[in-house]
């Protein structure tokens, strides 16, 4: 199986956006020194974390991903995966950020299901309309083998005011495979 190992650059420019704007904050309030080790600290852990960690599956994850029957519906924590990958962009409430990052609440986008299957595949740059709205930035491809990419993309069609059908595991590696 191919599965993008990559740094997850859009984080790293996020939270540096971040860092940049706490430690400013606290050398404004004069605080102290401690704090700049709290949020340095902070900050490292929200980059490991919220950035979907490095993208390199172990072996047993790889083996276990293969020995699974494609054809079945993903069994793997559809809202944990989302809560790891996909939260820091698109919000806890699916609503993404005005002008920066498009919603998954109710989004037309959705309509698309092989589109959809396939931006989280290969990622996409450029203009992105959804409902209605223009935005202009970057997904990187998710380090997620068939089955998580299933799960998670169930839990959207399922949440947030969509109401999509589950997402299969043939239907993930059908995109994969034309992608490739």
């Amino acid at each position: 199986m191919n599965s993008y190992k990559g740094d997850n650059d859009h984080c790293l420019i996020h939270y540096s956006f971040l860092a940049l704007h706490v430690v400013n904050d606290i050398k404004m309030n004069t605080m102290k020194s401690n704090m700049y080790v709290l949020s340095a600290t902070l900050l490292a852990g929200m980059l490991l974390t919220a950035c979907g960690g490095g993208g390199n599956k172990s072996e047993v994850d790889n083996a276990a991903s293969k020995t699974q029957p494609t054809s079945m519906v993903a069994t793997v924590d559809g809202e944990a995966i989302f809560k790891k990958t996909c939260i820091t962009c698109h919000m806890a409430n699916g609503e993404g950020v005005p002008n920066t990052f498009p919603p998954l609440a109710k989004s037309d986008f959705l309509a698309n299901r092989e589109n959809v299957i396939h931006q989280v595949l290969k990622g996409k740059t450029g203009e992105l309309v959804v409902n209605g709205v223009t935005y202009n930035n970057t997904m990187p491809p998710q380090a997620l083998n068939d089955e998580e990419i299933a799960a998670v993309l169930t839990y959207v069609y399922s949440n947030f005011g969509n109401q999509g059908e589950p997402v299969t595991v043939d239907e993930v590696k059908a995109v994969r495979d034309k992608a490739e």
